[in-house]
């Protein structure tokens, strides 16, 4: 278990910190004015786009990792309902960060038990 659980935790990593480029991390929040909108033109709210395609993002590291599309499903949504959260303000960075952990630690417990 803990070597699924350090593969999901470095994929974890790559994808929220390399991969989440700086618009994807900025785009992604729902009160945030998007940036690089010309003047005249009304600004279109595309942060569900960012959220989810960073959501999906994840999705597709547990995906490649486990082998597991159900594992895959409940990475995009748990990842993209806590996102939102901190994204809200609802929470903060550690606690979001120690949540995704977590649902990755379950990860890899629930896919060696169906093994």
């Amino acid at each position: 278990m803990v070597l699924l659980f350090f593969k999901l935790l470095i994929s974890h990593a790559l994808c929220d910190f390399t991969l989440q480029t700086d618009v994807m991390a900025k785009g992604k929040y729902r009160n945030r004015k998007p940036e690089g909108v010309l003047p005249g033109q009304k600004p279109a709210m595309v942060w569900q786009y960012w959220l989810t395609a960073h959501a999906l993002i994840q999705a597709g590291g547990v995906w490649v990792i486990t082998s597991n599309p159900y594992a895959a499903l409940a990475q995009v949504v748990s990842h993209w309902f806590l996102d939102f959260a901190k994204c809200e303000n609802w929470t903060e960075p550690h606690l979001d960060q120690f949540a995704h952990v977590s649902i990755l630690g379950l990860t890899a417990a629930w896919c060696l038990a169906l093994a």
